[in-house]
């Protein structure tokens, strides 16, 4: 088989209710040269099955079934033990890809050969895709620790997409968290001098939920605590670090 032009990795969790709208999503992609490493995380609906099934149908889409270990763990294998592209798009099992969001990465990776990871506009909606409820904005600057210790304009992991070979020099996602770890990939990644790029344009949407992982705030406020910590023995950002930290009350 020839090697895609672009990975998307995506852990699955109990996601039978939103999962085939995501493959669709993807199945409509305007760039036909990719694969999807499905991650069933350890599912007690039918997410495992339902993804076998797809697999049977569309010869792009692989699947791997794992213990439960989290989305963090589940990123990591389908990236660095099954991913065949250099490029990696990471989408979750509720979200959706706009028609031209690979082919509109893989462009801008091909265009910008010091771009380390990307990112673009993310339209949030809770029934209807067509009815959001906000969009969010990208940066004219590539993203630097400063600006990602205030706020995170990637908004969500589904909108990430990186070299596999940085993710790789990163060590990949801190499996440790299951918060803000999208966060401190990006700011580890700043760190050593990556860049971070904007596209302007919508292409991911998110599927807003009460019952999604970004609805539990106090694990969200604790995951941005150790993300903090993590980063005040990084001496190139320090000051950063306690300047943000400072603002928003952290410390």
């Amino acid at each position: 088989m020839p090697t895609p032009a672009i990975s998307v990795v995506m852990p699955c969790y109990n996601a039978a209710g939103t999962l085939q709208e995501t493959l669709t999503s993807l199945q409509a992609q305007t760039l036909e040269n990719w694969e999807l490493i499905a991650v069933d995380d350890g599912s007690t609906d039918r997410t495992g099955d339902l993804l076998v099934g797809a697999a049977d149908d569309e010869p792009r889409i692989r699947v791997l079934r794992l213990p439960n270990g989290g989305p963090s763990r589940a990123r990591n294998v389908g990236v660095l033990g099954l991913a065949r592209s250099p490029l990696i798009a990471f989408l979750d099992a509720d979200d959706l890809c706009r028609s031209q969001r690979l082919a509109r990465l893989v462009d801008h990776f091909a265009n910008h050969p010091d771009c380390a990871a990307a990112y673009a506009r993310v339209s949030f909606f809770r029934t209807h895709p067509d009815q959001p409820d906000t969009t969010s904005a990208v940066r004219r600057h590539p993203l630097d620790a400063s600006v990602l210790l205030g706020e995170n304009p990637v908004c969500t992991t589904s909108n990430l997409a990186m070299r596999r070979h940085v993710f790789s020099a990163l060590g990949g996602f801190d499996e440790h968290l299951a918060h803000h770890e999208d966060v401190d990939l990006l700011l580890r990644l700043a760190a050593s001098g990556g860049r971070i790029e904007g596209i302007d344009e919508v292409l991911v949407d998110y599927r807003m939920s009460e019952h999604g992982l970004s609805a539990d705030l106090d694990a969200m406020r604790a995951g941005w605590r150790s993300t903090l910590e993590s980063f005040a023995a990084y001496a190139p950002i320090d000051r950063a670090i306690g300047r943000r930290a400072e603002a928003i009350h952290l410390r």
